[in-house]
C-alpha cells in the first residue's frame, strides 16, 4: 500500500466519518388487527383510521376485504434524511389482475423525526389482496432487521 493511500486510511480512522444514526425501537411492539366499526367492504373501499387506532393482538386474521393488520412501534434515534425504513410483506403469493404473481412487496419509508409511533401494515382492498396463508410483515434500517411479526390469514 502506498505512503498516500495509509495516510488516508489512518486518517479516516482516527477522525472518523460521520455515522448514520441507527434507529432503535423502544418498548413493546404492538401487532395483531386494527379495529374498525365499519363490517361490510366494498372493493377499493378504505377507512380513514386515526394515528391511535386500537389494534386487537392477534396473529390470526380474516381473509375479507377490510381486514388490515400489522405492526405499530417506537423509534428512537430517528433524523431526518437518515437511511429510511425499508417494509418488506413476503405474502403467500398475491396475483393481481395483470397476472403477475407477487411474494413480495416492499415500500421504501422516509423517516419522520416527530412522529411518536411508526406504523406498517396491510390492508384488504381488493379480492385478489385477500390470499389465505402465511403472511410475514419486516422493517428494515438497511441491512438491519428492527420488527418482524407472522400472521396467518385464514378463511372463514
Amino acid at each position: 500500500m502506498s505512503f498516500a493511500r495509509w495516510s488516508l486510511v489512518a486518517t479516516l480512522l482516527v477522525v472518523g466519518i460521520p455515522a448514520q444514526a441507527q434507529v432503535e425501537v423502544v418498548g413493546p411492539v404492538e401487532y395483531g388487527i386494527f379495529e374498525t366499526s365499519k363490517d361490510d367492504f366494498q372493493p377499493g373501499e378504505r377507512v380513514l383510521s386515526r394515528r391511535d387506532q386500537p389494534i386487537r393482538q392477534t396473529i390470526e386474521v380474516p381473509a375479507k376485504l377490510g381486514s388490515k393488520f400489522g405492526l405499530r412501534y417506537r423509534l428512537s434515534g430517528k433524523r431526518e434524511g437518515d437511511t429510511p425504513l425499508t417494509l418488506l410483506y413476503l405474502t403467500p403469493g398475491v396475483v393481481t389482475p395483470d397476472g403477475k404473481r407477487h411474494d413480495k412487496f416492499e415500500v421504501v419509508q422516509s423517516l419522520v423525526p416527530d412522529a411518536e409511533t411508526d406504523v406498517m401494515a396491510f390492508e384488504f382492498t381488493e379480492v385478489h389482496e385477500v390470499v389465505p396463508g402465511e403472511w410475514r410483515l419486516m422493517v428494515f434500517q438497511g441491512d438491519r432487521k428492527l420488527a418482524e411479526r407472522t400472521f396467518q390469514v385464514r378463511s372463514r
